[in-house]
């Protein structure tokens, strides 16, 4: 199977994987990957590095990338509501800026509020498992992200259905840039896992769907085909018009 994938950020799929990026300014180049078989997820949540197109070296944190400062902190709402438009219908989701912080400034002001994510579409589609989106357009070519950001896995959000989460490099879990999934099932495989060297492991979850999960169900029976490197894509183009912050 293949994760959706965007610039460098894996998730659990197929033959893909998505990434975010973080809420400075940097850039990095939307390459989709690789997937790995069902039975591998929960041993390798991600594609192959080598399908990714870059060194996952390459994506360093600076000093000012790892500061604790970040708007979300003090917005007075912590739980800002979106509404993604798409072709099959409206998803609105409700976000935790308090669990995850830079997840979501790096989600609204990075990709939202530039309208980053309009006319794009949903490249990855598993039945049982997740859809994701966020990195191409409806050609499938890649979109330009910005800087990685810092993982937030550990926040004790999990990977719930109905859940949002952000998707990154398997080999290198701060590498998030803007693309995104929604679980259609619990997926604890998913989950930060608690280790023995401090490290931060899994996938962030920063949301919730509050209204359409019938929309998402409808996206997750669509038809799907593979085409080139992509896996378990639609094979009608399922596009997201907008994203837009209502509240």
């Amino acid at each position: 199977m293949r994760f959706v994938a965007i610039h460098g950020v894996t998730f659990v799929l197929a033959t893909g994987f998505f990434f975010l990026s973080l809420s400075g300014c940097g850039g990095g180049t939307d390459v989709p990957s690789a997937s790995i078989p069902a039975a591998d997820r929960e041993s390798s949540p991600g594609p192959s590095p080598d399908a990714w197109g870059v060194d996952p070296e390459a994506v360093t944190l600076t000093a000012n990338k790892q500061s604790s400062a970040s708007p979300a902190y003090s917005q007075a709402d912590f739980h800002p509501e979106i509404v993604i438009k798409t072709s099959v219908g409206d998803i609105r989701l409700r976000l935790n800026a308090q669990k995850a912080p830079r997840t979501v400034e790096n989600f609204l002001y990075n990709y939202v509020e530039r309208g980053f994510y309009d006319q794009t579409v949903f490249h990855y589609v598993e039945a049982g498992y997740l859809i994701a989106a966020g990195g191409f357009a409806a050609n499938l070519q890649a979109k330009e992200t910005r800087t990685p950001i810092l993982c937030e896995a550990d926040n004790g959000l999990k990977n719930l259905k109905g859940t949002i989460g952000m998707a990154h490099h398997p080999d290198h879990v701060h590498s998030a840039t803007s693309q995104f999934y929604i679980n259609l099932v619990d997926n604890p495989s998913l989950d930060f896992q608690p280790n023995d060297d401090g490290n931060v492991n899994g996938y962030c979850v920063f949301g919730e769907v509050i209204e359409g999960m019938d929309v998402v169900e409808a996206i997750a029976a669509s038809a799907v085909h593979d085409v080139g490197e992509f896996t378990n894509t639609p094979v009608a183009a399922l596009v997201i018009e907008s994203i837009r912050r209502f509240k």
